[in-house]
């Protein structure tokens, strides 16, 4: 069905559609890549397709054929060059509540033996780190650890992260109500600080894992013992374990399109 005919160029509702689409696509791109260097080389791809257009709008034989056959790589090239961002733009998609609609995360039973096992071990200054896999799959992460699974427990957590224990160092990964692996190595994220705040490598780990996935993180600091809570690339530090247990059933149960991060600010601006 034509809808714009403007000289010899027509517009037809297919086209329109087809015109959103990418342009959606680029944009959800170009904000997932806009904080890191990747950008670049993205605005360096659209320009380079812009101009393959223009060449061949004009004819220009030996530079359209130059360009074609850099697209016979460009989309290979696209995923080695953006991995991580692809990873991210897919978790973000992960998380709309659409797509939740046909996913069922069962860990609503395994929180209690978490909050209880984080303030044990904050209480000992016992370091630790839990990963609860949500709709993002980890399987490449949790191999590079230790398989275990067996049912979650508070005292199964606190023996794995005491400093005698061999499987102490590393992560522990929960999915629905057992623990799959421990002694997981975790992607490190960038940032150095939080709140001005210097990060140590178990908050690293944590951002960096939620970085990649929609998966949530509870981290207690050997140093001080203080609970934190990592989802999507953000850190809330300094939780009690009744905060803890209240961030997490907010996050699973999903109640809310605010973020866990967006309520708990509005929970600490309501108690000003």
């Amino acid at each position: 069905m034509e809808l714009i005919r403007i000289g010899f160029l027509t517009i037809t509702l297919a086209d329109l559609i087809d015109i959103t689409i990418v342009a959606v696509i680029v944009y959800k791109l170009y904000m997932v890549m806009r904080s890191t260097i990747a950008i670049y080389i993205f605005i360096g791809l659209l320009l380079i397709i812009a101009f393959s257009f223009i060449a061949q709008a004009v004819d220009l034989k030996v530079i359209t054929w130059i360009l074609r056959t850099l697209s016979d790589i460009w989309v290979i090239a696209f995923i080695i060059l953006f991995a991580p961002e692809i990873r991210r733009l897919l978790v973000s998609l992960g998380r709309n509540r659409l797509v939740r609609l046909f996913i069922k995360v069962d860990v609503a039973e395994s929180i209690d033996e978490i909050v209880e096992a984080a303030a044990e071990l904050s209480e000992k200054k016992y370091g630790a780190l839990i990963v609860i896999v949500r709709a993002t799959g980890i399987r490449s992460f949790i191999e590079t650890g230790h398989p275990l699974e067996a049912r979650v427990s508070k005292q199964l957590l606190v023996s794995i992260f005491n400093p005698k224990s061999p499987l102490h160092d590393g992560a522990v990964v929960v999915k629905d109500r057992v623990v799959e692996a421990a002694r997981v190595t975790l992607p490190i994220s960038e940032r150095k600080t939080v709140g001005g705040v210097t990060l140590g490598m178990r908050h690293k780990a944590a951002l960096g894992i939620t970085e990649q996935s929609d998966a949530l993180v509870v981290v207690v600091s050997e140093e001080t013992g203080t609970i934190s809570i990592a989802e999507g690339g953000e850190l809330i530090r300094g939780l009690t374990p009744g905060e803890l247990r209240e961030k997490l059933e907010g996050a699973i149960e999903e109640v809310s399109e605010e973020s866990l991060f967006s309520l708990f600010r509005s929970d600490k601006n309501g108690k000003k």
